[in-house]
């Protein structure tokens, strides 16, 4: 499965980490309130994953070897704190494994370093959370019952399947050709009309004498 890979989130060549006094106060840590220009080590940051786990290594940039461990879970204490007075410090809670920890402070050069380094959290906590969202989902989808959408003895289908209407034939109204265009047909005789016949031819009447007698 993929939470069985470690994944390297991010990598910072050079980080600074500062012996810090005890908190004044409940509001938080103030960068002004360390010796910033005195840090007590420096070298590289890795943020690697493994599934919902998370953890800040501070390591030698030559050797490997560890300087301190901040493990990043969702639940438990806070490991990473931004301080109230600066975007490049932070106080990280530390652990050396077997049950003891202790808060540092650790900042970096430049704010886009210090930018990447609160994406890289937030994108990983942000991803768990997806992960828990989508596993509950399967988990409630598990447990509810099957739907059984197979016909039982007896049921039937019926499909209705809606057929377009024909248009009605259109009447046709082709143009009559007529000596030098077209017209329309002539129209029929109105009702009732009766056809005239024809008179018979009669026989030529006799020409009547003219005064003159011819």
């Amino acid at each position: 499965m993929d939470d069985d890979y470690e994944e390297t989130l991010l990598i910072i060549n050079e980080c600074f980490v500062y012996k810090i006094p005890p908190r004044s106060s409940a509001e938080g840590y103030r960068a002004k309130d360390w010796n910033i220009e005195t840090f007590i080590w420096s070298g590289r940051l890795v943020i690697k994953a493994q599934g919902e786990m998370c953890v800040i290594r501070l390591e030698d940039p030559n050797t490997g070897a560890l300087f301190g461990l901040c493990p990043v879970n969702t639940t438990g204490p806070q490991a990473v704190e931004a301080v109230l007075d600066s975007s490049r410090y932070f106080v990280l809670r530390i652990e050396d494994g077997r049950g003891h920890h202790a808060f540092i402070g650790m900042g970096f050069t430049e704010r886009s370093e210090a930018f990447d380094f609160n994406v890289a959290l937030q994108d990983h906590a942000k991803e768990v959370k997806r992960k828990k969202e989508m596993k509950h989902a399967q988990d409630r989808l598990a447990q509810e019952p099957a739907l059984d959408f197979s016909l039982k003895e007896g049921q039937t289908i019926t499909v209705n399947i809606k057929t377009p209407k024909k248009a009605a034939p259109t009447q046709d109204r082709t143009p009559v050709l007529t000596g030098g265009g077209f017209s329309t047909p002539f129209l029929p005789p109105p009702p009732g009309a009766k056809k005239k016949t024809p008179a018979a031819p009669t026989a030529r009447a006799a020409a009547k004498p003219n005064e003159w007698g011819f």
